[in-house]
């Protein structure tokens, strides 16, 4: 069975183009894991007919809204409509688990008094080193972003394949560590011109293409100045939707 990425959501922040929050689908063999669960995420898998129940992890790259805020309306669907009866890992940074918490219940004040009756299970992972997650080699690289969410690039081993995520940051060389001989990089691409201080835009991948050495490099996060010119970029850039196989 081959690995499958599908891009539930590949927007940006502000649903530039119409496009749902950052959400990223792997099904491996004996697993189904997200990367990253961006605020509009239950929306978009709701409108792929893709049941949330169904996900065994979610990977966090860091803690933004539109990269972990569908958490709180998945964990309270879980437990009020959908029934959700099995476990779910959730691994990303830091006082992982208490983050959460805060965001769900300032989104639905009184959540705090609810008890899900199926496992939850917070790791928070390791940044420069592999941690193992439901079986996945998960190795969180430094990103340069927002200090405060604590930002990964995250490589992935699923199966015999490597999946990376640059998450949200500006080029380091870490990102080439990250993606190195990976399968497939995802990687961040925000504007076509300019660049701006905690992402990557256009001109960053064309001068560390190279580096980046994977097999496979697909652009994602695209703003609306990228929209603009995405017909007309030779490397591929993700839309909702998206299904690739490994």
């Amino acid at each position: 069975m081959a690995v499958s990425v599908t891009f539930v959501g590949a927007g940006d922040a502000f649903g530039s183009g119409g496009r749902f929050n950052t959400c990223i689908l792997v099904d491996g063999k004996n697993i189904r894991f997200t990367i990253d669960f961006g605020a509009t995420s239950l929306t978009a898998l709701n409108k792929l007919e893709i049941p949330h129940n169904s996900i065994d992890a979610i990977l966090l790259t860091h803690m933004h809204g539109d990269h972990f805020g569908g958490i709180p309306f998945m964990l309270l669907d879980a437990m009020l409509g959908a029934r959700r009866d099995r476990p779910l890992t959730i691994a990303g940074p830091k006082n992982l688990a208490a983050r959460i918490a805060a965001a769900t219940e300032a989104l639905f004040p009184g959540s705090s008094a609810m008890t899900p009756k199926f496992p939850i299970n917070y790791v928070e992972m390791t940044v420069g080193q592999p941690n193992e997650v439901l079986g996945l080699t998960v190795t969180p690289h430094a990103a340069r972003h927002t200090p405060q969410t604590d930002p990964t690039a995250l490589r992935v081993a699923v199966d015999d394949k490597i999946v990376t995520y640059s998450g949200d940051g500006e080029w380091t060389p870490d990102l080439n560590a990250a993606s190195r001989d990976a399968d497939l990089f995802i990687a961040e691409c925000y504007f076509h011109g300019k660049a701006v201080k905690g992402h990557m835009s256009y001109p960053d991948i064309q001068a560390h293409k190279a580096g980046f050495a994977a097999k496979r490099m697909i652009l994602t996060h695209l703003g609306p100045e990228m929209l603009a010119n995405a017909d007309r970029l030779p490397e591929q850039c993700a839309e909702d939707g998206l299904v690739v196989r490994l």
